[in-house]
C-alpha cells in the first residue's frame, strides 16, 4: 500500500526507541519477578500471576468495543497462536527456576534469527547466503552457552531453547494472522488463553501464596506484563519494527545486570562469549533484512 512507504518522523523514531528500551526493562523486571516468585510458589502459580493479570487488564482495555475485537478470522490460528505463546512462558519460566537469568534470557534471544528462518521456510520470504550464515553464527553461540557433551552443560537449557522454538512459531503466526486481523484482537485471545487455562489449572497445580512477599510479586508480575505490552504496543504504532529490532537485545543487558544484583549470577566467559555472537548475529540479520537492496 502506498501509505506503508511514507517514512516515519524521526521524532517518532526516537520515541518508539525509547518505549521499546521501556519494554524490555519491564520485561526483564517480569522475569526477574518471576524467577524469584518460582522458588517461593512453584511455575504453575507464577503462571498465573502472570496471563491473568495481563487479562484483566486488556479486557478493561477493550471492553467498550468487546464484540469487534473478538471478532477473528483465524479462530483455530488464533488458537494455535496462544497455545504455541503459553508454551514458550511455561518453557521460559521452568528455565528461570532452574538456571540463571542471563543464560536463560541468551538461549532465548536465539528466536530473532529462528523467526526470519522460519519466515523462508514457512512462509516463503527470502533468505540469502549471509542471513543463513548469520542464523548458523546464533546456532553456534547457543552451543556455547549450554556446552552440550560437558560438565558444564544443564538439561535445564532445554527450557531456553524450547521457549525460543515455541517463540518463534508464535511470532510466525502472528505475522501470518496480523495481515487482516487487529493486534488488539490477537493480544485479547494470547491472554485469555493463559489465564483461562491457569485459572483452571490453578486449584489442582497451583501452590497458594503464604507470605506478603509472594502476594505483591504476583500482582507486580501481572501488572508489568500489562505495562510491558501496552508500551510495546504503543512503540509499534509509532516506529518501523525493522528500527525497534535491534533494541530488543537490552533485555540480555537488563537481564544480565538483575542476575547479578539481586541473585549473585555472574555469567561465565563462555556465556558471554555465547551471548555476544547471538546479539551479534541477531542485530546482523535485522541489518539485512531491513537496509539490504533487494535483488
Amino acid at each position: 500500500m502506498a501509505f506503508a512507504q511514507i517514512p516515519r518522523p524521526r521524532t517518532d523514531a526516537a520515541r518508539g526507541i525509547l518505549l521499546m528500551i521501556g519494554t524490555m526493562l519491564l520485561f526483564s523486571i517480569l522475569d526477574a519477578c518471576a524467577k524469584e516468585l518460582t522458588t517461593r510458589v512453584g511455575v504453575p502459580t507464577t503462571l498465573w500471576a502472570r496471563y491473568a493479570g495481563q487479562t484483566m487488564i486488556v479486557f478493561l482495555l477493550v471492553l467498550p468495543r468487546l464484540g469487534a475485537t473478538l471478532r477473528t478470522r483465524y479462530p483455530l490460528l488464533q488458537l494455535l497462536r496462544s497455545i504455541c505463546l503459553f508454551a514458550a512462558t511455561f518453557c521460559f519460566f521452568n528455565g528461570l527456576a532452574r538456571i540463571g537469568l542471563a543464560e536463560n534470557t541468551a538461549i532465548m534471544d536465539l528466536n530473532p534469527v529462528l523467526i526470519t528462518l522460519g519466515g523462508a521456510l514457512f512462509l516463503g520470504e527470502k533468505i540469502g547466503l549471509r542471513r543463513a550464515l548469520g542464523i548458523g553464527a546464533a546456532l553456534i553461540g547457543a552451543l556455547i552457552i549450554i556446552r552440550p557433551g560437558t560438565d558444564v552443560f544443564s538439561p535445564a537449557a532445554i527450557f531456553p531453547l524450547g521457549a525460543a522454538l515455541f517463540f518463534s512459531a508464535y511470532a510466525l503466526l502472528t505475522r501470518f494472522v496480523g495481515r487482516d486481523e487487529d493486534a488488539w484482537t490477537s493480544l485479547l485471545y494470547t491472554a485469555a488463553f493463559g489465564g483461562v487455562v491457569m485459572t483452571g489449572l490453578l486449584p489442582v497445580v497451583g501452590e497458594m501464596p503464604s507470605d506478603a512477599t509472594s502476594f505483591g510479586l504476583i500482582a507486580v508480575i501481572g501488572g508489568i506484563a500489562a505495562a510491558g505490552q501496552l508500551l510495546l504496543i504503543r512503540a509499534l504504532q509509532i516506529a518501523e519494527a525493522g528500527t525497534l529490532a535491534p533494541f530488543t537485545y537490552c533485555g540480555l543487558l537488563f537481564a544480565t545486570l538483575w542476575g547479578a544484583l539481586i541473585f549473585g549470577e555472574y555469567p561465565d566467559r563462555a556465556t558471554i562469549l555465547g551471548a555476544s555472537i547471538i546479539v551479534v548475529s541477531g542485530i546482523y540479520v535485522w541489518y539485512r533484512e531491513t537496509h539490504a537492496k533487494p535483488a
